[in-house]
């Protein structure tokens, strides 16, 4: 997260702070973070799935892949035999 403030110095975030400030008003500040990190929790909990659907697929491949890998070796063991 520190990265993304990288080129930003700590005057232009005073400024950002400020103008926010003057535009949406004290009150509404609160209700505006609760809905970023609302909105936040929701992307990552979709990412989560996401990645947790894609790594049962890839299990079921590999699984798939070692029992083809295990029919070739029995197929070439009776073609030597």
């Amino acid at each position: 997260m520190y990265r993304m403030f990288l080129f930003i110095s700590g005057q232009e975030i005073f400024i950002i702070l400020l103008v926010v400030l003057l535009l949406f008003g004290a009150n509404k500040i609160p209700e505006i973070a609760r809905g970023l990190g609302k909105g936040m929790r929701e992307f990552r909990k979709a990412a989560d799935d996401i990645k947790r659907e894609v790594n049962n697929h890839t299990d079921d491949i590999k699984k798939d892949m070692k029992d083809l890998d295990d029919n070739i070796k029995d197929i070439n063991d009776g073609l030597k035999g």
